[in-house]
């Protein structure tokens, strides 16, 4: 992660819908949004993409945000509440690489995927994806098949239990590469 490919994102909150009402100017994680505004119901993604949660300190549900103007995010993406904390995404050039685990701990059947995969029960014939390691890029992984559901952002790292994270059950995961940006 380069200062250069983090400076490139920008997003822009705003108390109200339409974009109303105080506005409070982020170009990396934040937190907690509440030292800045009393709630966000709406923000222009100027660059870049980010990771926003329903919760501080990146806890709750995750929406995923790229470039663009949402005026009134909660109806567009069916939220219960409003954005309380955001992660910057980096912008990653190369390779993708990712190891998914049938069971929990790095154990049982094991595939590595390199590329966007709409359907994991299809393609690996895998009933559980219970832990990966992410060695390159950042991804995203939905608890059905098509991109559909719940989603959970996956940065370079090892994930060894999926229950610690709510249980989530995954069934796709895609890549997040230059179409985004």
């Amino acid at each position: 992660m380069t200062s250069a490919g983090m400076s490139m994102c920008k997003v822009v909150f705003y108390e109200d819908r339409n974009f109303q009402g105080r506005s409070y100017e982020c170009m990396s994680d934040c937190a907690d949004m509440s030292p800045y505004l009393n709630r966000c119901h709406s923000c222009k993604v100027e660059s870049g993409c980010f990771m926003m949660y329903d919760r501080p300190n990146y806890m709750g549900n995750q929406y995923f945000f790229r470039r663009g103007d949402y005026a009134d995010y909660m109806s567009m993406f069916g939220m219960n509440d409003c954005i309380r904390s955001c992660r910057m995404i980096p912008m990653h050039r190369g390779s993708f690489r990712m190891r998914i685990y049938e069971r929990e701990n790095f154990m049982g059947q094991m595939y590595e995927m390199m590329d966007d995969c709409d359907n994991i029960m299809d393609r690996y014939h895998m009933s559980h994806c219970q832990s990966c390691h992410v060695m390159d890029g950042h991804w995203l992984m939905y608890e059905q098949p098509h991109y559909r559901g719940k989603m959970w952002y996956f940065r370079p790292g090892e994930y060894k239990n999926f229950r610690d994270m709510g249980g989530m059950r995954f069934m796709s995961t895609r890549r997040i590469n230059d179409s985004f940006y």
